[in-house]
């Protein structure tokens, strides 16, 4: 399908015809410049749209295998990956974190249990001492600032979003047990056996498909006066060096082992990973996980406004539950992520759907927006009206 005037594409079921006429109207309004979204229902695929442009000059359309960076949707694979270890033994969430990373126990840390490094209340949101601009690139570097910190919160008590140190913490707990990379272990274990074009770490032969990332160039917080964001943020961020690399367009953030931050792919990989954990952790029969560990890892740990992104959400065990600045639809049992910008990914276990958007040009928002609230809410009119 292509709208008149508009270079929109994919597949789209009649009975949700209501979420094109969504996707489209997003592009009308100037909010886009390129976009996909899926939707999967009983664990069927019935919205694959995608459209406009990889970037600003509008020279080359987005097509069916473009990609895109979806930030923090990461940090649902990458939890979805720990859970999968510890459904297999090889983890287990009320053991210390030290106990499979000795070196991690030093200055205070030896209470922080695995299920902390999860769920935001390890107590170390960020690296106090600065490193470099570009150490995030540096696996060792970032360990080992890691070993030699301080938690700055109460372990297990305060909740703070762990922006970029989630990253280290979950891919060097998968290190020690594996031997291989957070990203190598999720391609192995889920993407491959799913057929999933979502990427923790992007091969550089994948690279020439990528949208470029179109970050905003001001922050809104909570009042939308446009005031810089919080100081902890600013910490967070602060071994990355976007004025030197390209920021998310360089081919070493494409390529970075960052497994919270720098995911690639596109929506309708999300949406059918989402699908299978919607219909309790199996999909064309393939276990991603048993449903007793999915249970598990959607309890609720904590409801609260945290301090770095300063968000009112409703936590998890690494998936954010259905919050005020996570809209996740109707359900208050769905779970997923969100990331920076807008994109999303979540399972409503309760009307069995996974859904996924994804863009290049971030919106600047403390939620995921507009944008993908308007493609929700059709979703579930559509589901409505088809009922």
């Amino acid at each position: 399908m292509k709208a008149a005037g508009l270079p929109i594409h994919g597949t789209c079921d009649p009975a949700f015809s209501s979420v094109r006429d969504a996707f489209a109207a997003n592009f009308e309004e100037g909010m886009e410049v390129g976009a996909c979204c899926a939707v999967f229902v009983e664990g069927r695929k019935v919205v694959d749209l995608w459209g406009g442009y990889t970037d600003e000059t509008s020279s080359v359309e987005w097509s069916r295998d473009t990609i895109v960076n979806l930030m923090s949707v990461a940090k649902g694979v990458a939890s979805l990956s720990i859970h999968r270890l510890v459904s297999q033994g090889k983890l287990e969430l009320d053991e210390p974190i030290a106990r499979y990373w000795p070196e991690f126990a030093k200055n205070g840390k030896d209470r922080i249990l695995v299920r902390h490094a999860l769920d935001h209340r390890a107590g170390i949101p960020i690296i106090e001492d600065p490193l470099w601009s570009g150490a995030v690139y540096d696996w060792d570097a970032m360990i080992r600032a890691l070993e030699a910190q301080t938690p700055i919160f109460p372990v297990g008590q305060q909740p703070a979003y762990h922006t970029v140190t989630m990253s280290f913490l979950l891919g060097e707990l998968v290190r020690r047990v594996t031997g291989d990379s957070l990203g190598s272990y999720f391609k192995r274990e889920i993407a491959e056996p799913l057929e999933l074009d979502y990427w923790l770490g992007l091969p550089e032969s994948e690279h020439s498909r990528c949208a470029r990332f179109i970050p905003w160039t001001g922050y809104n917080n909570r009042t939308g006066n446009g005031d810089g964001p919080p100081e902890l943020l600013i910490k967070a961020w602060q071994q990355f060096d976007p004025a030197n690399d390209d920021g998310y367009n360089s081919a070493q953030f494409r390529s970075a082992q960052i497994p919270g931050v720098s995911g690639h792919g596109n929506a309708r990989a999300i949406a059918k990973l989402y699908a299978g954990l919607a219909l309790g952790g199996t999909l064309d029969g393939h276990q991603i996980i048993p449903q007793d560990a999915l249970m598990r890892a959607t309890e609720l740990q904590w409801e609260d406004e945290e301090p770095v992104l300063t968000h009112d959400y409703r936590m998890g065990l690494g998936f954010t539950l259905n919050s005020k600045d996570a809209y996740m639809g109707p359900n208050a049992e769905a779970f997923g992520h969100v990331g920076a910008g807008g994109s999303t990914g979540f399972a409503d276990p309760v009307a069995h759907v996974g859904f996924s958007y994804g863009m290049n040009r971030m919106y600047p928002t403390r939620d995921n927006g507009p944008r993908a609230r308007r493609l929700i809410e059709a979703t579930y009119a559509s589901l409505e009206g088809s009922a």
